[in-house]
């Protein structure tokens, strides 16, 4: 099964030279971005079996990484 990740470069590449430069200038956005990051990287082991949890657990993460992509995307179209 192909586990498809959701970097934020990816889900968002009109943005990628100011996710860079945001992530070195804006401290609040690079704690955002690092959040972003492990929750991905969280629900990616989930998905491919490396952790075991339940359903419920799982789309919790996928929601608090949607949440927090949408902060993302809030601040990198203000900037």
């Amino acid at each position: 099964m192909h586990i498809e990740r959701h970097s934020l470069a990816k889900e968002l590449p009109e943005f990628k030279d100011k996710i860079h430069e945001l992530k070195m200038k804006d401290r609040h956005f690079a704690r955002l971005f690092d959040d972003y990051h492990n929750l991905d990287h969280e629900v990616i082991r989930i998905e491919e079996g490396v952790e075991n949890t339940s359903d419920e657990y799982l789309d919790s993460l996928k929601k608090q990484r949607l949440h927090l992509k949408d902060q993302l995307y809030a601040i990198l179209k203000s900037a």
